[in-house]
């Protein structure tokens, strides 16, 4: 299964397949009412929406964000993260499933909660990074993203996934943004590619200093 970012978290309606509206409504609602057996019977189905929130919903909340503030067993969250759950996923407060679930009490499930890191970067330089992402993605396709109100990628998870690349798809470009993370510690260096049907691949590499074209190509 392709890692993906969920850009499409505010979009207008018509951007997404009326079959994956669908399923991400259901996948919302069944969250919300803790209905656990249908939302991994909907994640068996499309196990590349573990991430995703309510399309137009204004609390960003994934399943592990409703998983944590229901107080859901156990058995429920480690199956969400089995499934790929990012613990590190931010809702639209900036809350983590594990701030959720202590802001409410729910002491059990914040432990299990408790995001796991495989790579170490400072804090302040994996936002650094990420600024520079952000300007990258916006000088690539400034149209598109003024268009749309896409979210842009959010690197934290990158910390949880160890080196595999996370996809982040931007409507109307025929593709999107490959990224993952290189290198650890104050030194840390993502490598990101544009690539489009259309315009063929850039590759770059961005550090807390900035982003670097490295290469073009088809």
């Amino acid at each position: 299964m392709t890692l993906t970012w969920d850009g499409l978290a505010q979009p207008a309606e018509a951007l997404l397949p009326p079959d994956v509206l669908r399923t991400r409504h259901a996948l919302a609602d069944a969250a919300k009412r803790c209905d656990w057996s249908a939302v991994m019977e909907l994640l068996d189905e499309s196990p590349q929406l573990v991430n995703t929130s309510r399309p137009g919903g204004a609390s960003l909340f994934a399943p592990l964000h409703q998983a944590a503030y229901s107080n859901a067993p156990t058995e429920v969250i480690k199956d969400l993260v089995t499934r790929g759950a990012w613990r590190t996923l931010e809702n639209a407060r900036g809350e983590r499933a594990v701030d959720v679930a202590v802001g409410r009490g729910h002491d059990k499930a914040a432990a299990a909660l408790a995001p796991r890191l495989v790579r170490i970067v400072p804090h302040g330089v994996l936002m650094k990074i990420q600024q520079h992402l952000h300007a990258m993605i916006r000088s690539q396709e400034a149209a598109l993203i003024e268009r749309y109100p896409l979210r842009l990628p959010e690197l934290q998870p990158l910390l949880e996934v160890g080196r595999d690349d996370i996809f982040f798809q931007v409507p109307g470009m025929y593709g999107g943004f490959f990224y993952r993370l290189e290198e650890d510690g104050v030194a840390a260096n993502l490598v990101a590619i544009a690539s489009s049907r259309m315009g063929g691949s850039r590759y770059y590499e961005i550090t807390s200093a900035g982003s670097e074209l490295v290469s073009e190509g088809p």
